[in-house]
């Protein structure tokens, strides 16, 4: 692979495209300490993209994963992939490098639209505005992609996991991936991804919602980054589940039941 620099990040530019040309310097130098600017673009410069440049970015951070399940996983039709969230970024590259391989880079993720500066992954990642105001066309979006031929990775919560009385939760899990897969019949396959952020991260969360700071912008999501950087060289456990078929969601519960249902046999496994 040749080196590249054309998808190096630029942070000062990033942070001015934001919050205008008068963002302030000493905000840029914080944002370049948390987003790791020098770290990530000695990676970005080796110019991988797709499924190899998810492979390689763990591979870069000394991060291994311990797959089970992997027989179980379905190649003779479509499926939705549904998973806990437990970290915020090195799950997501876990989807598309386990899942890429699998399918042949014929994969498409919803991702926090801020993700979307990772333009290795274009085509791969579709971009999602947590924080509103394009709910019609996200709803365009994911009927586009249900009904493709793609295989659909899914973070049915929405966000990564949070501490709540002094406990890491799993966030509800949200029934659009439930509903849009009996629409287009695509089995479930559960998936498990142990692992947790720090706890200066939930500690951060905890001060955006309590300040009301969170309504506005979720203040942890800045240290997300940070949390990869700070998990170099560890080890993450994922456990791959038997395929549900589709037809098992009928009529005999809601929607959100059965999402709540899938829920708990992923935190199962």
């Amino acid at each position: 692979m040749e080196p590249s620099d054309k998808y190096l990040i630029d942070v000062g530019a990033l942070f001015r495209s934001k919050l205008g040309e008068k963002t302030p310097k000493w905000l840029i130098w914080l944002g370049r300490k948390l987003l790791h600017e020098d770290f990530l673009n000695t990676c970005f410069k080796m110019g991988y993209t797709g499924v190899e440049f998810a492979e390689k970015a763990l591979e870069y951070m000394h991060v291994t994963l311990q797959v089970e399940g992997l027989e179980k996983i379905p190649t003779d039709r479509l499926v939705t992939v549904a998973s806990n969230h437990p970290l915020g970024g090195h799950d997501a590259l876990a989807l598309v490098s386990i899942f890429g391989r699998v399918y042949d880079g014929n994969i498409r993720i919803m991702v926090n639209d801020f993700l979307m500066v990772l333009k290795q992954l274009n085509g791969i990642f579709v971009p999602v505005n947590k924080m509103g105001g394009q709910s019609r066309s996200l709803s365009a979006q994911t009927d586009g992609i249900f009904h493709s031929d793609a295989q659909v990775l899914m973070f049915p919560a929405g966000k990564c996991a949070r501490r709540e009385h002094g406990k890491i939760v799993e966030m509800p899990w949200k029934k659009t991936f439930l509903t849009k897969s009996v629409e287009t019949h695509r089995d479930i396959v559960p998936m498990h991804f142990y692992g947790r952020n720090s706890w200066r991260f939930y500690f951060v969360d905890w001060i955006g919602k309590i300040t009301g700071v969170n309504k506005k912008f979720p203040l942890a999501m800045v240290l997300l980054v940070d949390e990869m950087y700070r998990a170099q060289g560890k080890t993450y456990r994922v456990v791959i589940g038997d395929p549900i078929p589709w037809q098992t969601f009928d009529d005999s519960r809601k929607p959100a039941e059965w999402a709540a249902w899938i829920k708990e046999r992923v935190e199962n496994l």
